[in-house]
């Protein structure tokens, strides 16, 4: 298959997403390991942000590659802790969708960083998404069994953007804006 129709396919992949804004969170009815690893899928506000954590990584190359998730997946991990032991923390909904809008556009305008500042963008919103991570776990799940879940899924999503990465600089663009859109639907609750 030629490079263009794998940049049309990544298009109209993020052009579908575009479609329709997030509902929340519905379904949260698994716990445990089987239940953190669906989380991350089931708001597409987290999954955007993952996916768009490994497109971006994957667009600043060398280190970047793999200290930017590893950044987000360390961070999440703090914010589900925070969660769990009652640490309030302000925003979250908001930080979340803000997460979407700025990777989008960070992608969309192949925004360089230094490894180290790409680091923190990466480990502050993930805070975020960990935190609601951890305070959607059921009762009765095993913060632990949980924690791993969703850390495997966010690892996952993030190496699907790293895979996304191989489609060239245009699709990933076209991807970027698209993320980006979806995050001002978010944003503005459209």
């Amino acid at each position: 298959m030629n490079p263009m129709k794998y940049s049309r396919t990544i298009v109209l992949a993020a052009l579908c997403l575009v479609a329709g804004t997030a509902s929340a969170h519905p379904g949260h009815a698994a716990a445990g390991f089987a239940g953190g690893l669906a989380h991350p899928f089931l708001g597409l506000d987290h999954m955007l942000a993952m996916i768009a954590i490994g497109l971006w990584a994957a667009q600043q190359g060398g280190r970047a590659l793999w200290a930017i998730p590893a950044a987000f997946v360390s961070a999440m991990g703090l914010g589900g802790a925070l969660a769990w032991s009652g640490v309030a923390l302000p925003h979250v909904e908001t930080a979340i969708t803000l997460s979407v809008l700025v990777l989008g556009l960070l992608i969309a305008t192949q925004r360089r960083a230094p490894v180290m500042i790409g680091m923190g963008i990466a480990a502050v919103f993930a805070l975020f998404h960990g935190y609601a991570h951890g305070l959607e776990m059921p009762q009765i799940a095993s913060p632990a069994l949980y924690a791993l879940g969703f850390v495997v899924a966010t690892a996952s999503l993030h190496g699907a953007g790293i895979a996304g990465g191989l489609f060239g600089r245009r699709a990933m663009r076209m991807v970027g804006i698209g993320i980006a859109a979806t995050g001002l639907a978010l944003v503005l609750g459209v």
